[in-house]
């Protein structure tokens, strides 16, 4: 038997595959020019021509800000950049062996904690409210993530600067200095490709929280949960461990022929949506090469080449955009580890916006599980 959409009756989806959980104005992947598009924007035209900060409003209010809307948006993110006492706290306490996910995970729900609009179920999906608690987040990320790296270097906090934008001043806490800006449009550009992807895992994640009518913070800590695993967000820290383990392209074809013989997953390969590669990656890429330049390491372009194409004439399968941003984040010159909070500070602004769009039209996430246990039985 058939539903009314003529899909088996009990057909088990694993993974979920196929399934249209809802509908979404937040991005997609136009199949016919295979680009992913935010509020309808090719996200390569926004990294192009846009700005972090602007393409955080855009997929929070649908669409790009005007001068005015943009000098208030960044203002108020500046003023919310300092890591507060309590939080920092926090930070000091975990071990330096924690890894990083899990620092900024349990940082915010620090800052959930102290959040003192929490006041009633009604204020925790409250749009209004949402959209400040969401800027919060995207301001104090970058301090949460900076920090952690410069403590595990043995490092004092560096104080933000609110003469700088999101990325340089990213740059600036991290490293006590403003690098050259194509290390700053480069990382600005990273930002920007990971910053939505729709119904992915982590997103989900977020969205099946929020549709218990939770509060915004436990949403995103559960979706940090989700994208710490490699086969979502992990995935650009184990490119990396991969290039550090092949070390020159001499050795790439001969590992690669190893790893597929031991059915290895060869990460940053390969994607669930994308069917003619990742449209994200040649704008991903571009950036990457404008970095081999500025730090003269052809040998790392070399290594990344000849694996992509080994990969590709064995497997036809394509790089994802984990496999350019990890060398580019090694480069600029972030701990392996950051890798995937990094991308936590990009997808925050996705993970917001799908939070309060569930929340605008909200029903609970509650699917059902095929049983496939012993039948009833019955003690003595």
């Amino acid at each position: 038997m058939t539903d009314s959409n003529g899909t088996p009756e009990n057909e088990i989806r694993k993974g979920l595959a196929g399934v249209i959980a809802d509908t979404t104005a937040i991005s997609k992947v136009n199949p016919e020019t295979n680009s992913l598009l935010y509020r309808g924007y090719p996200v390569q035209e926004l990294a192009e021509k846009c700005t972090f900060e602007e393409v955080a409003y855009l997929l929070w209010h649908g669409e790009l800000p005007n001068g005015e809307q943009l000098e208030a948006f960044q203002a108020s993110e500046r003023a919310q950049r300092h890591l507060d006492a309590h939080t920092k706290r926090v930070i000091d306490e975990l071990p330096l062996t924690a890894h990083p996910m899990d620092v900024v995970r349990s940082a915010v729900s620090v800052i959930g904690a102290i959040d003192d609009t929490l006041t009633d179920p009604a204020s925790m999906i409250d749009e209004e409210l949402n959209q400040q608690r969401s800027l919060t987040l995207l301001a104090k990320l970058p301090a949460i993530i900076a920090y952690d790296q410069r403590r595990r270097r043995d490092q004092e906090l560096v104080e933000p600067r609110d003469d700088l934008s999101y990325s340089a001043n990213f740059l600036h806490m991290t490293f006590g200095e403003v690098p050259d800006l194509v290390v700053v449009n480069a990382f600005d550009v990273s930002m920007i490709l990971y910053a939505e992807h729709s119904f992915n895992a982590s997103t989900f994640t977020a969205r099946v929280v929020t549709s218990t009518l939770s509060d915004l913070y436990s949403a995103v800590t559960a979706a940090i949960g989700a994208l710490k695993g490699q086969l979502h967000g992990g995935a650009n820290e184990a490119v990396m461990h991969v290039f550090d383990e092949i070390g020159t392209a001499a050795n790439a074809e001969t590992w690669l022929e190893t790893a597929l013989a031991e059915k290895r997953k060869i990460m940053g390969f390969g994607h669930r949506v994308y069917k003619n590669g990742d449209s994200r990656v040649p704008t991903m890429k571009a950036a990457l090469e404008t970095l081999i330049a500025e730090y003269d390491r052809p040998d790392m372009m070399e290594l990344y080449e000849t694996l992509e194409t080994a990969m590709t004439s064995r497997k036809n399968i394509k790089p994802n955009l984990d496999y350019p941003s990890g060398p580019a984040y090694n480069l600029m010159g972030f701990d392996t580890d950051m890798f995937t909070p990094l991308f936590v500070a990009a997808r925050i602004t996705g993970w917001t916006a799908h939070i309060m769009e569930q929340a605008a039209s909200n029903a609970l996430i509650r699917p059902l599980a095929a049983y496939s246990g012993v039948d009833e039985r019955h003690i003595g």
